[in-house]
């Protein structure tokens, strides 16, 4: 039977998104840390905040659960991997002030996503959808030509997140929990960098202005909020919708590049935003439209 996308995934997802569009605010205001310190941290404070989200909710069986279970683990082993590389590797595009070779890769990843969603998972495409891919590749196509060179950097953040959705999505456990033991599977490594940077006089944790601090520790709830959203979100839509649905965060990157950042907004841009918005549109009234037959034949009972 096919998977009919229910409105609270929809929503988390798109709230998730929306988060991630507008974060490079914050991250910019990190910018004097650098990358990879940067990373870390954001991997430390997630597993921390995570945790205690975790225990508040009663959930720590669950979790150790999934350390009884080598395939589980396995595929979280890799998910964390994967999360890793796309946060490592968007933070230093933001810092970089190469936020728009960033928002390139987040435009690449939803056709990632569907591509995934119709090869391993046998989603099918309705002619709405058919158009709408249409229309998304157009929109990469007119962003990967204005660049002139070969995307590498656009195309390794889509493809590590793409990966990162599909097994989420087919990993059986709860949004939280494996958040919670990816980024705990890295945690020896990250309090292991944060005390040498510290032993080394290296670091800019504890050092210097406490807002510097401040900023590091904030950085784990929220890159643990919108995770969560992510992957519940994820569990409860088609991977081609959340495809689409990811459009959000690098339109709304962009629109930060240009209006808050200085950088020029052009007619490529003008012309992707175009065609990445009426593919939305598109998307949006084929779920209506679905929603609506399914209540037909289906009507709730009483």
């Amino acid at each position: 039977m096919t998977q009919i996308d229910s409105r609270a995934g929809v929503a988390y997802a798109a709230s998730a998104y929306i988060i991630w569009g507008i974060i490079p605010f914050y991250w910019r205001l990190l910018a004097h840390v650098g990358a990879l310190e940067l990373t870390v941290h954001r991997v430390l404070w997630c597993a921390v905040a995570v945790a205690g989200m975790v225990f508040l909710r009663g959930r720590w069986p669950a979790v150790r659960g999934v350390f009884a279970d080598r395939r589980l683990l396995a595929t979280l082993a890799l998910t964390s991997v994967l999360i890793s590389i796309n946060w490592g590797l968007y933070i230093w595009c933001v810092v970089s002030e190469q936020i728009v070779e960033a928002s390139l890769g987040y435009y690449i990843n939803p056709l990632v996503s569907i591509t995934l969603g119709v090869v391993l998972l046998g989603e099918r495409m309705s002619l709405q959808r058919k158009i709408a891919v249409g229309l998304a590749a157009v929109a990469v196509g007119v962003q990967t030509a204005a660049f002139g060179h070969f995307p590498a950097i656009a195309l390794t953040l889509a493809f590590s997140f793409g990966l990162y959705g599909y097994y989420r999505k087919i990993a059986n456990i709860g949004a939280l929990e494996g958040l919670l033991v990816e980024t705990a599977l890295l945690f020896p490594l990250t309090i292991g960098l944060v005390l040498y940077w510290g032993w080394q006089g290296t670091g800019h944790f504890l050092v210097g202005a406490g807002w510097t601090d401040l900023l590091l520790i904030g950085a784990g709830p929220l890159t643990a909020i919108p995770l969560a959203l992510f992957a519940a979100g994820a569990r409860r839509i088609r991977l081609s919708t959340l495809g689409f649905l990811q459009y959000l965060a690098p339109s709304l990157m962009l629109i930060l590049a240009t209006v808050f950042f200085g950088e020029a907004f052009t007619w490529i841009h003008a012309a992707s935003f175009g065609c990445v918005w009426f593919a939305l549109i598109l998307i949006a009234v084929e779920g209506r439209a679905a929603r609506l037959t399914w209540t037909r034949r289906f009507p709730p009972a009483g």
